[in-house]
């Protein structure tokens, strides 16, 4: 079976947005005014849910072991992860001072102050990081800031495979099940969860949505009216909130909340309107990106911890657009570069537990 393309094609595209959002929402804080930044999470995270629920199917045994790839991957990576932010701050503190680190550590702005900076390794952190607890990474801070996806990832994937694999026929009732608690934990916000139910209540709805959508084709019929319908959605969210509300779309993505519910809906519907529709019949540097998702979503955390240090030395003498333009193409380069070293320590971490099994399998 041919790999589609556009499925590639638009998870590269997703990435680079998400490299865009983090390059706006962190490093942006100190010059990228509010307007933009809201703005830039018109393409959002849940287009990657939505993806995968395009490509999911039925087989448990066979999205389990995707699944289990996927953890040993991620634990590969923070281990590397831990080490590189353990081995600077004894380089710092060797070399340097404790002040020269603070003063090092500032440079991401006080709301991420370093609280482990220590000569000694702070092996809990690696503990809770392997178990999807993501305490802070002093050095690179954008990283663990950018992971609570991936938590919910492997909460709705296991559920989405099971309701496929022994409710086939019941997808729309389980759909419907979703939508209707996120509107009640809208509705009644003082019972709003805490933890990941609001997260996968929503995020399992449209995963499962997009599953039904798979090898379908919206007819070009019904485009008009489906954006007619997110635009009445967006001109209703204005009126009953207030054009304040245009600012607080970010406090109301964790956990999604009515507003930045309505104001995905547009990427979610390019993405279904676009699919079987819009032809990508060769490989090119977007679907590059598509096809080592995990590995650039993972860079993009480090190159968006390092572009900082730029900003903070540049940012009174350059215009904030054209600083914006700059910052993030040096960003997307830096992911490019951060992602191919991923995959490679990523393939060493599997040839070190391959050993292992051998050995001790002897």
């Amino acid at each position: 079976m041919n790999r589609d393309l556009y499925i590639d094609f638009a998870k590269g595209m997703a990435t680079l947005s998400i490299i865009f959002i983090h390059t706006a929402f962190w490093s942006g804080q100190f010059y990228i005014p509010a307007e933009v930044r809201v703005f830039s999470l018109v393409f959002d995270v849940a287009l990657f849910y939505a993806l995968s629920g395009i490509t999911s199917g039925s087989n448990i045994e066979k999205t389990f072991y995707r699944l289990l790839k996927l953890q040993i991957t991620y634990m590969v990576f923070v281990t590397f992860l831990f080490f590189m932010d353990y081995f600077f701050k004894v380089f710092g503190l060797t070399f340097f001072s404790m002040e020269w680190l603070q003063n090092f550590y500032s440079t991401f702005g006080s709301k991420y102050t370093a609280t482990g900076v220590s000569d000694i390794p702070q092996w809990q952190n690696l503990g809770n990081w392997y178990l999807h607890q993501y305490t802070n990474a002093d050095t690179f801070p954008v990283v663990m800031g950018s992971f609570w996806y991936l938590k919910v990832y492997f909460i709705l994937a296991v559920f989405g495979v099971l309701i496929l694999r022994f409710f086939p026929k019941h997808v729309n009732w389980f759909i419907g099940l979703c939508l209707i608690l996120t509107l009640l934990f809208n509705i009644f916000p003082e019972y709003y969860p805490a933890g990941q139910v609001g997260y996968v209540a929503f995020y399992l709805a449209i995963f499962l949505i997009a599953n039904r959508m798979r090898g379908k084709k919206i007819p070009a019929k019904a485009i008009p009216l489906v954006y007619a319908i997110v635009a009445g959605a967006l001109i209703w969210m204005f009126w009953y909130y207030g054009t304040e509300i245009f600012y607080k779309i970010n406090k109301n993505k964790f956990p999604p909340k009515i507003p930045y519910i309505i104001w995905s809906l547009f990427s979610l519907t390019t993405l279904f309107v676009l699919y079987n529709r819009l032809k990508v019949t060769k490989e090119n540097f977007v679907t590059h990106i598509g096809k080592n998702a995990i590995f650039f979503y993972f860079a993009q955390g480090i190159s968006s911890s390092l572009v900082y240090f730029i900003v903070v030395s540049v940012k009174e003498n350059i215009p904030w657009w054209l600083l914006m333009i700059l910052i993030y193409i040096i960003n997307v380069i830096l992911a490019f570069i951060i992602a191919a070293g991923l995959k490679k320590v990523d393939d060493l971490g599997w040839k070190i537990l391959e050993i292992l099994r051998k050995r001790t399998a002897s």
